[in-house]
């Protein structure tokens, strides 16, 4: 684990932060030191991990999100739950792996019938008997707003069903039908002709923030932006088009355009809160649901993008900055994942989860102070096809190595990932006990989170099995 400008805490500060005990403001107007810590979440919708200025991007102008990381902690290792969108975000809700939850595709997937493997019977929603993110917020005396796209569930599992008091623009869908006004998205109203959707979703949460300024919120803010369909305002278009260069991978006008959008709400929201005085007593998080796509945008240093089993699907960026905890201006090289946010975020709150509530996310509040958690492998479970690449797969991650078993074929492909970002040297045939052990550990947390594979296709024969450790020798 690397971190640049290691905290300087003493072990009792240390241990008075880990029971959340508030750090002094450090602006003037701050709430005072025992109230509630505000949330926000940004999750931003196919943001690939480098498709930021703070993540080396030379073609997108992220000033913004480049200040919120230069204000707290950047995450460089950072992984998506699944390289799809709706098991992200169940993930993240949740604390739970998308095969634990069974939500293991976008909803409601391509329900492909021509391939050797046909999808499990998966679900297509997310339960109201989850506890998320909202759920618990709100019951801890919180004001709960979702802000953005949902695309978990119809309106029987809309925001409302998952304790957020605000439901804006969010829906069963996963895109929206124009990002300029008329929108046509039944939970939201059209704005004037022309008003762009990011602009619009920003200002609805500025307003839910003003409204709460006195009263402790969590605001998840799941912009539509950058997906599909790319669309952005002809001045900021024209603008990329001046400063394209062909050569370079990142070189999409249009898709800039949308990531300057996002990057202009962060810029409305952080101005808010320091308009209102909010800003020392609020957790900002900024970070995506799954890898860039291809074609959108270009995965700088690793393989593939969305919906591929590869780093280029999986690797997301994430920001944390969360005053008295995170030191302006750090990194850390530690894998986290999606589900990480939800013990964190509760922690900063104080709330609790319920009792014998499983929760697979680590609470990485050690990290965001400078300090370690204990190393632990972290799995994936995609048992479906993806027009991004993918065949049905499982995979792990512990340390620098990483192993994918793909179901179809029965193939093991292993990779060392501080030694070959790029996934371009197979090392599970030369390096078989390495091999061995993480494939060991895939099967038993399959079996362990009760995960789905996929089903035999009658009409291709043969049969869908999990590989076993014989399979190496």
């Amino acid at each position: 684990m690397l971190l640049q400008k290691p905290l300087t805490l003493s072990l009792s500060a240390s241990l008075l932060l880990a029971n959340l005990t508030p750090a002094a403001p450090t602006l003037a107007k701050s709430k005072p030191q025992n109230a509630p810590k505000n949330v926000i979440v940004f999750l931003i919708d196919d943001l690939g991990a480098t498709d930021l200025g703070c993540m080396g991007s030379r073609f997108y102008q992220t000033p913004n999100i480049d200040r919120l990381a230069q204000q707290g902690m950047r995450f460089t290792a950072a992984c998506s739950a699944c390289t799809v969108c709706s098991p992200s975000r169940a993930a993240l809700l949740t604390g739970k792996y998308p095969a634990r939850l069974h939500i293991t595709d976008w909803i409601p997937g391509e329900g492909r019938t021509d391939e050797k493997l046909l999808s499990p019977d998966w679900r297509m929603y997310l339960p109201t008997q989850e506890r998320t993110l909202g759920n618990l917020f709100h019951n801890a005396g919180y004001s709960t707003a979702s802000i953005g796209k949902w695309h978990l569930g119809g309106p029987k599992y809309y925001p409302e069903k998952h304790g957020f008091d605000i439901n804006i623009a969010g829906t069963d869908k996963g895109q929206p039908p124009s990002y300029f006004s008329p929108y046509r998205i039944p939970t939201l109203k059209d704005g004037p002709p022309g008003e762009f959707l990011t602009d619009r979703e920003s200002q609805e949460a500025v307003k839910f923030i003003e409204a709460n300024k006195n009263h402790p919120f969590f605001l998840y803010l799941p912009h539509h932006a950058v997906h599909t369909p790319l669309m952005g305002k002809a001045e900021v278009v024209a603008k990329y088009r001046l400063r394209r260069k062909m050569d370079d991978k990142q070189n999409n006008p249009t898709y800039a355009a949308l990531v300057e959008s996002v990057d202009d709400s962060v810029g409305n929201i952080l101005g808010a809160l320091e308009r209102l005085h909010l800003a020392d007593n609020t957790v900002v998080v900024f970070t995506s649901d799954n890898g860039g796509l291809l074609g959108s945008t270009y995965n700088l240093g690793m393989r593939a993008g969305k919906g591929s089993v590869y780093q280029g699907g999986v690797r997301i960026p994430l920001i944390v900055r969360w005053p008295g905890i995170t030191q302006a201006g750090t990194t850390n090289d530690t894998p986290v994942i999606s589900m990480d946010l939800y013990p964190t975020l509760l922690n900063a709150c104080g709330a609790n989860v319920k009792p014998g509530q499983i929760v697979d996310g680590t609470n990485i509040t050690p990290l965001l102070q400078g300090d370690s958690i204990a190393p632990r492998p972290l799995y994936w479970h995609y048992p479906h096809y993806h027009a991004g690449g993918a065949t049905p797969y499982s995979a792990v991650r512990d340390g620098d190595y990483r192993l994918i078993n793909f179901y179809e074929n029965n193939k093991t492909e292993m990779y060392n990932l501080r030694e070959d970002p790029l996934e371009s040297r197979d090392l599970a045939s030369s390096e078989p006990d390495v091999a061995r052990r993480l494939l060991k550990q895939l099967n038993d947390w399959r079996k362990s989170v009760h995960s789905q594979p996929p089903v035999p296709n009658p009409a291709f024969g043969g049969v869908a099995r999990n590989r076993t450790i014989r399979d190496l020798d």
